[in-house]
């Protein structure tokens, strides 16, 4: 058998064995409990309120952190040591306006302690204990306060009052620099799929939409990116040209790519209404913004 035969041979049995650790590593998506949008008008007192925190959602199945796809996230040694053995849902956190460095960390090929000590596990739910909410939560909060981790912590919750209130509270915190908040109804099972037992509330409207195209600038933006041609999930398209750092026109994400992008309503055409570019969805271990 000829030399370069058996360097094709060699490289095929390398790229199998690459795509079987891959598959190894991958576990099942978890079944995890996403929002919609809220809407006024409901009973807040029925609900608790938290932060939406800008961070990467995760989900500890016991044994290890799972991304929402089921890929296995590498921490550096004794990060995860002495996390309950009982499932946890939340997200992986470094404070705010840090979700670009949070998935540069989570993203390396080998974890470092240095960096993870500045991320913590923010947990909101038991996933597979029975009862509502308004019963996970101090179980919830006792498990967390029991282990007394560095790493392991819970989502602050408070009780839910009017929409006035909730419309100051929500001012506050993106005034500070937060994303928005977070509303979970007291009555409500944990169900791994998208329902109005969860809520999101946030100054504008977000959606995702895949790049068909990068349409070049002109003028000052000659040579550069001037905007993205995207599809919705839907089938429809529009071109989305604000948002925009000079760094990413230089370098557009590529076509194939998600993007999610901010809106406010839809025109009469069903398309978003000032739509804006807010983020590049991160791919590879799946590590994109949490999507409670």
């Amino acid at each position: 058998m000829s030399r370069p035969i058996l360097y094709f041979i060699g490289a095929l049995l390398i790229a199998a064995a690459l795509i079987m650790a891959a598959a190894a590593r991958a576990a099942k998506a978890p079944a995890l409990m996403q929002a919609n949008i809220y809407q006024e008008g409901i009973d807040l007192t029925g609900y608790w309120v938290s932060e939406k925190l800008d961070g990467v959602r995760a989900f500890w199945d016991g044994q290890q952190l799972l991304s929402r796809n089921g890929n296995v996230i590498d921490t550096p040694p004794g990060f995860t040591e002495g996390f309950p053995t009982q499932p946890l849902d939340g997200e992986l956190w470094m404070g705010r306006g840090t979700f670009s460095q949070l998935v540069g960390i989570l993203n390396r090929r080998t974890p470092s302690a240095e960096p993870w000590r500045h991320i913590y596990f923010m947990a909101f739910d038991l996933p597979s204990s029975p009862g509502p909410f308004d019963q996970r939560l101090p179980r919830l909060r006792k498990l967390i306060d029991d282990a007394a981790l560095p790493h392991l912590h819970m989502v602050d919750q408070l009780r839910g009052r009017d929409h006035a209130t909730l419309m100051r509270d929500l001012e506050q915190v993106v005034a500070a620099g937060g994303e928005g908040l977070m509303l979970h109804r007291g009555g409500a099972p944990y169900r791994g799929e998208r329902n109005d037992d969860l809520l999101k509330v946030k100054p504008y409207l977000d959606a995702e939409a895949e790049v068909v195209a990068v349409i070049p600038g002109e003028g000052k933006y000659t040579g550069m990116m001037g905007a993205l041609l995207v599809k919705t999930p839907g089938g429809r398209h529009f071109r989305l040209g604000t948002g925009f750092s000079d760094a990413l026109r230089a370098r557009p994400p590529a076509i194939g790519s998600v993007v999610t992008y901010k809106y406010h309503g839809h025109t009469r055409h069903g398309l978003p209404r000032f739509a804006s570019f807010l983020r590049l969805r991160e791919e590879g271990p799946g590590f994109t913004r949490s999507s409670r």
